[in-house]
């Protein structure tokens, strides 16, 4: 969010008088207007913050939260990530880890007080996602030289996140989905989609043999075997999909219908289901899941989510 002092008149203001809505935030008692976020600065803001919201270590995360730690300061970073009360009124803590982006326009002098007052406040990890020129996050950490992350690197906040962050999931929506969707994973308890799908066809060819090898008994035909496993892979490749678009799903907190869950269960098709589970990750419903059509899976999304996780010290 851009801010400027200007068509103000001098404080000193308390928190107080600031209303849920208000543009303003407060530094040391002057107010400051902070005004609408452009385009591109809205989308990030989303786009990150949902990567941020959906990690496993995660409690909670807000948009534009205000925190007053003494009655002269109120601040708002763009994203904040903590212990944050499901209740109205300001936060009395700085988050341990913000976000704030800056576009065109961006008053340098106003972010350079604000991240000092977050970060005397409490705040751990404050990220300065530039969006103007070369795309690139500066970090800024009490008592530390601010360094530089770029596209292809990753961030790390120990104690808050439990996955990196890649840079790019901070402003770019396919590498924020692809983020976004191995935090929902593995929220419960699937390490990546490639694990979980891997795990379901061991089930499925273990099923399989064992199916196999009884109806070949029965009827005497050794194709009763091979037919019976390849039925159980396939089988089990359904299930683990199916599994991993519910789990996604109940991470999210979306509710699912009866008719909805045996549309799931019921689906025969791997690739609309790797498209169900990939629209799971960004809408707001089962409904607007459910209503894409079949389309062939993303190489990247598939090879993001085989590699290993790494865990913040």
């Amino acid at each position: 969010m851009s801010a400027s002092y200007r068509a103000l008149a001098p404080g000193p203001f308390r928190a107080d008088q600031i209303r849920e809505g208000d543009p303003y935030e407060l530094s040391n008692g002057h107010a400051i207007l902070c005004l609408p976020t452009g385009q591109r600065g809205g989308r990030a803001n989303l786009t990150g913050g949902s990567v941020l919201e959906t990690d496993p270590a995660v409690q909670a995360a807000g948009v534009d939260i205000g925190f007053s730690d003494k009655p002269t300061h109120l601040r708002a970073p763009d994203v904040s990530v903590g212990d944050i009360p499901n209740e109205p009124g300001w936060a009395a803590t700085a988050p341990p880890l913000a976000v704030e982006y800056a576009d065109r326009g961006q008053d340098e002098k106003e972010l350079k007080a604000k991240i000092e007052e977050l970060l005397g406040a409490g705040t751990r990890f404050l990220w300065v996602v530039r969006l103007t020129g070369p795309r690139r996050v500066e970090v800024h950490e009490p008592g530390k030289a601010t360094r530089v992350a770029k596209p292809g690197e990753h961030l790390l906040a120990p104690g808050i996140l439990q996955n990196p962050v890649p840079v790019n999931a901070l402003y770019d929506r396919e590498a924020a989905h692809e983020a976004t969707l191995r935090n929902l994973l593995q929220r419960q308890g699937y390490e990546s989609l490639e694990a979980a799908l891997a795990e379901s066809r061991r089930e499925g060819k273990l099923e399989g043999k064992a199916e196999g090898q009884a109806e070949g008994k029965l009827e005497g035909k050794l194709e009763g075997k091979a037919e019976g496993k390849a039925e159980g892979e396939l089988e089990g490749e359904l299930r683990g999909r199916a599994a991993a678009l519910l789990a996604v799903l109940a991470a999210r907190e979306i509710p699912v219908d009866a008719a909805q869950r045996q549309k799931i269960e019921a689906a025969r098709d791997k690739a609309l289901l790797d498209t169900w589970i990939a629209r799971a990750a960004v809408v707001a419903s089962a409904e607007e899941a459910l209503s894409a059509e079949p389309k062939k899976a993303r190489d990247t999304v598939q090879s993001s989510l085989r590699s290993p996780r790494r865990k913040g010290s």
